[in-house]
């Protein structure tokens, strides 16, 4: 199925060294919570929708009582790191391709969007299900490169030692990291340690993620944001604890696992 790419903004602005976040739904949707959490901490501005026949067949109720399809959005913000300016894309979005040929459609349709925009790095987010609720979430990553990666984590306490931990990386996230190289693009995929069950919000993997590129990319956030909401998060958890018992019981989770 085709992509279709729509400008929302009459012109395009200039980047410089742009670099693409990508955080879809997911395991915990710990990708999702940080790059929405980012997108509005940093006002980022729309410039792109996604849009393709072969997204899933449903549609949003908004606030408002009326419906909007699902859409994958790239949005924008400038910044500066260390006095000079850098450009940060986000890809975000409620939703993602849920068919192996839509995902790679999709995967490639956003790393050609990605040269279009002279954009050459990516950082793709996502979290690593755990049979329990971790207290202190773990970063691990893998990437395009030994070099990429290693120049990544450093200073950090994001571990590369990923292979043995996780099955395939399945949906966007990992394709987009798979497939980046031969468009000559590099990244990373940073995954947060969260609690594998459904209903369970990651955002304390979140967190974490966002400390990494708090100090990564030279930026400050407002966390203490995110810290009110794992708050509110937490005792929402506690709420449903039964329900959360029960459903673990006719669904086993496995120990390790990641999806998107």
């Amino acid at each position: 199925m085709v992509w279709k790419v729509k400008q929302m903004v009459k012109k395009l602005p200039p980047l410089k060294q742009p670099i693409m976040i990508e955080g879809l739904p997911g395991i915990g949707n710990v990708g999702k919570v940080a790059v929405d959490f980012m997108i509005e901490e940093m006002k980022a501005k729309k410039l792109y929708e996604l849009f393709s026949y072969s997204l899933p067949h449903t549609v949003f109720v908004r606030e408002d009582n009326l419906v909007e399809l699902p859409t994958i959005e790239v949005y924008h913000v400038k910044t500066k790191s260390k006095g000079k300016q850098r450009d940060i894309l986000f890809l975000a979005g409620d939703i993602q391709p849920t068919t192996e040929v839509a995902s790679y459609e999709f995967a490639d349709t956003v790393l050609n969007l990605m040269r279009d925009m002279n954009c050459r790095e990516l950082i793709a987010l996502g979290g690593i299900g755990l049979q329990d609720e971790p207290q202190k979430p773990k970063v691990l990553c893998t990437g395009t490169s030994h070099k990429y990666i290693q120049e990544f984590v450093k200073g950090t306490t994001v571990s590369p030692k990923l292979y043995g931990i996780v099955g395939p990386i399945i949906g966007a996230t990992g394709l987009l990291i798979g497939m980046a190289k031969e468009k000559n693009i590099e990244g990373v995929c940073l995954l947060a340690e969260t609690f594998a069950h459904p209903l369970y919000l990651g955002v304390k993997g979140s967190q974490e993620i966002l400390k990494v590129l708090e100090k990564k990319l030279d930026i400050k956030m407002n966390l203490k944001a995110l810290n009110d909401e794992i708050q509110h998060v937490e005792k929402e958890i506690m709420k449903r604890t039964d329900q959360l018992t029960q459903m673990m019981k006719k669904h086993k989770v496995t120990e390790t696992s990641y999806i998107g």
